[in-house]
């Protein structure tokens, strides 16, 4: 896939509707900056944002894919079979996201709890409260790096979804 190719076209298909870069980005909630680069090749958009492209120009999501016109349509099961990728994609981000800020959040309430409690005179007095406390303190590291683990995981598989659905060179 080129880039510039597709970015040419966009641009194309937005002059074609009389569109300025302002007008664009409003559409689609991004900065005129992010439709910019989109025609420029410097970036491109996500894949739901490509879809909504694609059913707000009226073309095929090949087409835009490809970087031109192509004089077969889209047919109607290949469009829902992508449009419920990008929904079980948008599931599993959720789910994904969810388990990684519980995660977190559960890492940083027993580390705040920990240095709560390492200032008192009972943790400097109680050798069995020192050692559950050193423990919660290494519980809650524990939790901050599995979710850092998680988050990186998540993403790895969402490009490797992203490369199965398109091939290698989007991503």
């Amino acid at each position: 896939m080129d880039q510039k190719k597709v970015g040419g076209f966009l641009k194309e298909l937005r002059k074609e509707k009389g569109l300025t870069q302002e007008q664009l980005a409003e559409q689609f909630s991004v900065s005129d900056r992010t439709v910019s680069r989109w025609e420029n090749g410097n970036n491109m958009p996500d894949l739901d944002i490509l879809i909504e492209i694609s059913d707000f120009y009226g073309v095929d999501l090949r087409e835009i894919l490809s970087g031109e016109r192509k004089s077969e349509n889209m047919d109607k099961e290949t469009k829902e079979t992508v449009l419920q990728a990008v929904d079980y994609t948008n599931t599993q981000a959720e789910k994904c996201n969810r388990r990684i800020r519980l995660c977190n959040a559960t890492g940083m309430l027993i580390f705040v709890a920990f240095m709560l409690l390492k200032d008192t005179d009972l943790y400097l007095n109680n050798h069995t409260v020192s050692v559950i406390a050193d423990a919660a303190q290494g519980v809650a590291i524990g939790m901050l790096l599995t979710g850092l683990i998680m988050s990186s995981r998540y993403g790895a598989r969402v490009r490797a979804f992203k490369k199965r659905l398109f091939g290698k060179n989007i991503i």
